[in-house]
């Protein structure tokens, strides 16, 4: 299954915008009146000459220093060089601004492996002039070396850590970490499934590693190793508990499927099964 990768992320930020922007822009954080933050509906843009279409993935709503201003946050997940980026950039930016009439701070964040230095700037120039000088915030994940965010009781910085520079021989270490940052910041269990979702993602230890990791945790202070472990413990049963109920409904759906090529009507199925009608029907359309 492939991984929507703008959805997780675009969850992530919205949960924990205001942590977003002190993290990777502290400056900028303290000219923003987070209570006044809504989320607006995506600007979908379509480039007329290429024939594709784009979207922000985040226009925030906000005031900087108490006048309107929208914010943008674009997340840029595909690894191959798009030299138009830039200019895309702009376009959003410029056709927003003549939307809304609103100061808008543009932001990009590049979440794909490769390291690459990234333009962050669109420039229109002629030997005889420059015409345009167009420049946007950007965060480059991968190279953030993650363990310079490990003290930091952020939530953005503990999902982002599976995003960072880090070797294959650290990813057990990793793991612990990201562990200890969740515990540390005793977060609902709402928010710790967010971020325990979103690491998992893009980092999925081998059985082997998970051992690795168990043996390390074991080796903790009493305290530390106690909320570590139950946190592991707590999500093992929860994947084992939805491993189950996926088993259950791909056995059911064969189930549905074999009955109705036996010529089955929806109505046996049902009777039969203990489904509703709506419930076979949803079955069977997934065939």
């Amino acid at each position: 299954m492939s991984i929507d990768h703008d959805r997780l992320f675009k969850e992530l930020i919205q949960t924990f915008f205001e942590e977003f922007i002190a993290l990777f822009f502290p400056t900028m954080h303290e000219h923003i009146d987070f209570q006044h933050v809504s989320f607006l509906s995506e600007e979908l843009f379509t480039d007329v000459t290429a024939g594709e279409k784009y979207r922000v993935d985040l226009l925030v709503e906000t005031k900087l220093k108490g006048e309107d201003s929208l914010i943008i946050v674009h997340i840029e997940n595909q690894s191959y060089v798009q030299p138009s980026f830039p200019e895309r950039m702009f376009i959003y930016f410029s056709r927003l601004f003549e939307k809304y009439g609103k100061h808008i701070v543009p932001i990009a964040v590049f979440s794909y492996d490769p390291i690459r230095d990234e333009p962050s700037a669109f420039t229109l120039q002629f030997p005889f002039g420059k015409v345009l000088d167009f420049h946007f915030f950007t965060v480059e994940l991968r190279k953030q070396n993650w363990r310079n965010y490990i003290r930091q009781d952020n939530p953005i910085a503990a999902a982002l850590l599976s995003k960072m520079g880090y070797t294959e021989s650290e990813r057990v270490e990793l793991k612990k970490q990201f562990l200890r940052m969740l515990v540390r910041m005793e977060l609902d269990e709402a928010k710790q499934r967010l971020l325990f979702g979103f690491f998992e993602t893009y980092v999925k230890l081998s059985d082997e590693e998970e051992r690795r990791l168990r043996s390390e945790v074991n080796e903790m202070e009493t305290k530390e190793k106690e909320q570590v472990l139950e946190l592991i413990i707590s999500y093992e049963q929860k994947a084992l508990e939805k491993g189950r109920e996926e088993g259950m409904k791909q056995g059911m759906k064969h189930i549905v499927q074999t009955m109705a090529k036996k010529g089955m009507s929806v109505e046996d199925i049902a009777s039969i099964t203990d489904l509703v009608e709506d419930e076979v029907r949803e079955l069977l359309e997934k065939e």
